[in-house]
């Protein structure tokens, strides 16, 4: 499996359910809104939130090389065994293409040289440029 760090800082604010944010969420490179009844959730560039809004990051995001067919199975579950085994919160997410792995900014470096222990393919990209060739090495 191939996953392509982002350099992208991303936070995950939280809103109130029902509230809508303040701030242009779409400004950067990357971002989802998950609303809940209970709550509003965003994702985006961190230098875009406001710094009263409840947030936590920064994190690093990492993709995976897609697209991925809806009928896969086991790709989470690939991801995540490496970087439990090496202690390290994440937050994970889909969109139609592929699947996302939010790594605090802290362990970011931890986590790619777990995963290439494990055989995956870790390298650097940009959200808004060049995807690197998936058969390229680490």
């Amino acid at each position: 499996m191939h996953l392509m760090r982002h350099p992208d800082r991303l936070v995950v604010a939280r809103l109130a359910a029902g509230e809508e944010p303040t701030w242009d969420v779409f400004g950067g490179a990357f971002s989802s809104i998950t609303r809940t009844a209970d709550e509003t959730s965003i994702m985006c560039d961190a230098h875009l939130v406001p710094a009263d809004v409840r947030q936590e990051g920064p994190y690093i995001p990492f993709e995976v090389a897609g697209p991925l067919d809806f009928e896969l199975v086991g790709v989470m579950h690939d991801l995540l065994t490496p970087v439990v085994a090496g202690r390290i919160s994440i937050l994970a997410m889909s969109t139609y293409d592929t699947d996302w792995v939010l790594v605090p900014e802290a362990r970011a470096d931890d986590a790619a040289t777990l995963w290439r222990k494990h055989g995956f393919v870790v390298t650097p990209t940009s959200l808004s440029g060049w995807r690197p060739d998936p058969q390229e090495g680490s």
